[in-house]
């Protein structure tokens, strides 16, 4: 799999039979833990990336100063990054800037979403207008026509059931962003069950992949993705939910006892993190370009 581009093996699972789980990222180190658990692609996530980094899910970062972080996740996996490019930090112009970056960098695709910018996390109360079709039809034509590698993909998110639009405008609005060229839908549900998810898949023609993000429905059984002919699955937020609980117990446990000794048989080794960033390379790769330092 990995003689392929990274853009293709992106485009090939949502393309495939069957459903394709993406289990989220927030920096290198995630991204490479993703990669070794089996996971074919990574979501770069713009609600943990933003909050590892400080900041809130509302735009409060640049698409330069993320890109930053996207780049290190894409250097250090062989598995595709498919970026979650909220509503492409602006206008049709803005948009095209993200592309040509995100190519650049070595990004698989980008997820767009159908609101207003700035953004407001999807599970939040309050700010969920969305866009007008046109608007965000012109933000995917305008992807669609700078990216350079055919196989980079536009993923179409429509936020029509965050917002309290409904069904008929889900699918009004996933009809057209089909037709502009996104490459898949994602459809966006804040519901405790799949049943806004199910009602618009029957309804859906197919005409591309369908993606969907289950964090609130989490306890759907995974043969209800294969009936609904989910194409991929993202596990958007798990990673960075999983570790903030671990660092706040090991924090608030050492401030506590005032001794890292009792901590040592629950956390990593110093060995574990430098199997993370391949030490060993380093060590094959002096005695190869610089034997002198064998001997010091």
């Amino acid at each position: 799999m990995f003689n392929k581009s990274k853009t293709l093996q992106l485009k090939t699972l949502l393309k495939a039979k069957g459903v394709s789980y993406v289990m989220e990222a927030h920096h290198a180190a995630s991204a490479i833990l993703a990669e070794r658990a089996g996971f074919p692609a990574i979501w770069a996530s713009g609600l943990t990336l933003s909050a590892a980094l400080g900041h809130r899910d509302c735009n409060e970062l640049s698409w330069t100063e993320i890109s930053a972080q996207f780049e290190y996740m894409a250097d250090a996996t062989r598995v595709p990054i498919l970026v979650d490019g909220d509503t492409g930090f602006g206008n049709f112009n803005n948009v095209r800037m993200l592309v040509r970056k995100l190519e650049k960098i070595g990004v698989a695709g980008v997820c767009l979403e159908d609101k207003v910018f700035p953004k407001t996390n999807s599970f939040l109360p309050y700010n969920q207008s969305l866009s007008s079709i046109e608007e965000f039809v012109g933000k995917i034509q305008a992807a669609k026509d700078t990216q350079s590698d055919p196989h980079f993909c536009v993923i179409a998110r429509t936020e029509a059931f965050i917002s309290g639009e409904g069904l008929e405008s889900a699918l009004r609005r996933a009809d057209a962003y089909q037709k502009a060229g996104a490459d898949a839908i994602l459809v966006h549900s804040k519901k405790s069950t799949i049943d806004e998810i199910k009602a618009f898949c029957d309804r859906w023609d197919d005409s591309v992949p369908l993606v969907i993000v289950p964090t609130k429905y989490a306890s759907t059984p995974s043969e209800v993705y294969e009936e609904l002919q989910i194409s991929m699955v993202i596990w958007a937020n798990h990673l960075f939910r999983a570790s903030l609980l671990a660092m706040e117990k090991a924090a608030q446990r050492i401030f506590q006892e005032k001794t890292v000794w009792n901590l040592e048989n629950e956390i990593a080794t110093l060995e574990k993190i430098f199997d993370l960033v391949d030490e060993k390379e380093l060590t094959l790769a002096e005695k190869k370009y610089c034997p002198s330092l064998q001997h010091l």
